[in-house]
């Protein structure tokens, strides 16, 4: 197996206009791809699982496969460990991971086959009031925010 390492991507500008980078422990293939073992916090269009091309000396990436992976990033006003102690569990059933835990930041991974109704229901239940929001970090165009990226139209083909 391989040995994890580290890479680190543009994650956009401070409010100081200061490049930020993220770090993100991956597995380099044989090819000099990566794949990622967490989904990221702040860097957007990607998810645990994924396989990516890595420009270093840019730190940009190219993607090169899906997982079939969401990454979802719940920002909370308080503690996130009230959340996370309510939401992991659920999303633990389906098989979700918590790939991170900050003091006001969880990351999780999931698989879409789950659906997004299912997830959703969740994520709004535990939510909604508890001084916290959720994003997925995958579904949207990174550029605009709004436009779905569509990716997982093939993955939930019906066979």
């Amino acid at each position: 197996m391989t040995a994890l390492q580290v890479i680190e991507l543009f994650a956009g500008t401070s409010p100081d206009g200061e490049p930020v980078v993220e770090r993100l422990q991956v597995r380099v293939n044989e090819d000099d791809s990566c794949q990622l073992v967490r989904s990221p916090a702040f860097i957007k269009g990607i998810a645990s699982g994924d396989t990516i091309k890595v420009n270093t000396e840019k730190q940009e990436f190219e993607l090169v496969k899906r997982s079939g992976n969401l990454a979802i990033r719940v920002f909370c006003r308080g503690d996130s460990a009230a959340v996370s102690d309510r939401l992991t569990p659920q999303l633990e059933k389906l098989g979700g991971e918590l790939d991170l835990e900050s003091p006001r930041l969880l990351v999780y991974s999931i698989h879409v086959s789950c659906g997004f109704a299912t997830i959703e229901k969740i994520l709004d239940s535990v939510c909604d009031g508890a001084n916290s929001v959720w994003y997925y970090g995958n579904v949207y165009d990174p550029q605009d925010g709004q436009t779905p990226l569509n990716w997982w139209q093939d993955i939930l083909k019906p066979e």
